[in-house]
């Protein structure tokens, strides 16, 4: 079924097929950053080749019957129409402008929608920047705006130079690899720095990291822990979860290491010796999702052995006590700063009656 939730730059981006400002095609189309939507519908679903990095997203156009691949780049399939979905990261959102323009046949056209308050303005001058624009259109509080029939024309350097801009690279004095578009991809984040400060030296056995970025939670735990035997990453985003295996090559001779591509909230399969978590607490168009941050709580207190630990990070304001109540045997407060507030919650022992 197609997804009931509004999502208006993915309704706006059909626009201007469905009022026939723009023929649609009758080859393969690929639909880049693809999420599930019933706009989608009008047209035959079988042409859709929809490229998803984020778990969640992917699943859902899998269950509504879409063919979704990890990689456009990987093959040498061009298309006549390139449909993209541009994230809120102006780097990485120019970067994939110059990813639909090289997967783009001859003649073909690329076609972007985004909402106004996520930086449409910006997002069609960097298109006609790169391709030139053929057409525009306002609705939905969104602009929808495509390219001129790609013809090899365009700035070649410029392109060159965009195709790199979300590429891995060295941050934090070289201690990882990041990207734009990733969660705080250029910086430690406060949150996930003051739960280190707060994790204790004891920690053994097998380990969890529910959404786990780039990796820096789980490298601090195997720099810190010589007890733990095995680490599991749990990371909805693709894009993140590959440079997470770049950032702990060092520690894989000592430690069992797991990457999972995962949506966290659907529960996870495994029994743990403790969980660690920075959960997130918005969706990607950054609207306020606390139920996320409840379910991460719920799935923790599912996977955690009697007697086992849960270290926690949030900011200070959202309401999580209730699920936390709920869920685990014992509860505390171990650390606050700038907002956030690092929780130790205690898994309680099975009952003996």
């Amino acid at each position: 079924m197609a997804a009931s939730n509004s999502d208006p730059a993915l309704d706006s981006l059909f626009l201007p097929f469905s009022s026939r400002m723009l023929a649609w095609p009758t080859g393969e189309v690929l639909f880049l950053r693809a999420r599930e939507g019933w706009a989608m519908r009008q047209f035959p679903l079988a042409q859709l080749v929809c490229e998803q990095s984020y778990k969640p997203f992917a699943d859902e156009l899998e269950r509504g019957g879409l063919r979704v691949i990890a990689d456009a780049s990987s093959s040498d399939a061009r298309y006549p129409l390139v449909l993209v979905l541009p994230p809120r990261q102006r780097e990485e959102a120019r970067a994939l402008f110059a990813r639909a323009l090289s997967l783009c046949a001859p003649n073909g056209v690329v076609v972007a929608s985004i909402t106004n308050n996520e930086g449409a303005k910006s997002g069609e001058a960097d298109l006609k920047q790169l391709a030139g624009l053929g057409g525009s259109l306002t609705k939905n509080h969104c602009r929808v705006f495509w390219s001129k029939p790609v013809d090899g024309s365009h700035d070649a350097a410029l392109f060159a130079k965009w195709r790199e801009l979300d590429a891995p690279r060295p941050i934090m004095g070289g201690r990882f690899r990041s990207r734009p578009g990733v969660f705080a991809w250029d910086r430690i984040d406060p949150a996930s720095a003051l739960l280190v400060e707060h994790l204790p030296t004891d920690l053994a056995g097998k380990g969890a990291d529910l959404g786990a970025g780039y990796g820096y939670l789980s490298a601090e735990i195997l720099a810190r822990g010589s007890k733990v035997v095995a680490l599991d990453l749990y990371e909805a985003e693709a894009r993140a979860l590959e440079l997470a295996k770049q950032n702990l090559v060092a520690f894989e001779d000592k430690t069992k290491l797991g990457y999972r591509w995962h949506d966290v909230t659907t529960g996870v399969p495994e029994q743990y010796d403790f969980i660690v978590s920075n959960p997130p607490f918005h969706t990607q168009s950054r609207a306020d999702r606390p139920d996320v941050g409840r379910r991460f709580i719920a799935v923790a207190a599912e996977a955690l052995k009697p007697g086992e630990r849960l270290f926690l990070v949030a900011n200070r304001h959202l309401p999580y006590e209730a699920v936390l109540n709920a869920s685990f045997g014992q509860v505390r407060v171990a650390g606050e700063r700038d907002g956030f507030k690092v929780i130790e919650a205690i898994k309680a022992l099975r009952s003996t009656r």
